[in-house]
């Protein structure tokens, strides 16, 4: 378990668009465009990524084990060109650190009257 922790810990601080990739795909497999559309939403338009800076990073993470791609597709009629993309334990597991992390972020912020109180 010690060893996993220490893998884990080497990806953070996460970059902002691999974080949220990896929030993208927590849920459900998503291609590209979809995965782009569902940051934009989730954070209302403050953060679009680009097609480059997108598959930069899918490239990255699947080479570090956080992504794989998978086969399966949604539907007979969903577009054959299209790459889908789903988290690994790993990536989850790095999701989750990178959270843990921000939480204790916020929480020095709040110390520091620097965070609003909790809602």
């Amino acid at each position: 378990m010690a060893h996993e922790r220490v893998q884990v810990d080497e990806f953070l601080p996460l970059p902002l668009a691999t974080f949220h990739i990896l929030l993208a795909l927590a849920e459900d497999d998503r291609h590209g465009y979809g995965i782009i559309q569902d940051v934009a939403a989730r954070t209302d338009g403050r953060l679009k990524l680009s097609a480059g800076t997108l598959y930069r990073s899918i490239q990255r993470m699947l080479e570090d084990g956080l992504l794989v791609e998978v086969r399966e597709r949604p539907a007979a009629d969903d577009d054959e060109r299209r790459r889908y993309y789903r988290i690994t334990a790993l990536g989850t597991a790095v999701a989750r650190a990178e959270t843990a992390r921000l939480n204790a972020l916020v929480k020095l912020a709040r110390a520091a009257g620097l965070a609003p109180a909790k809602a």
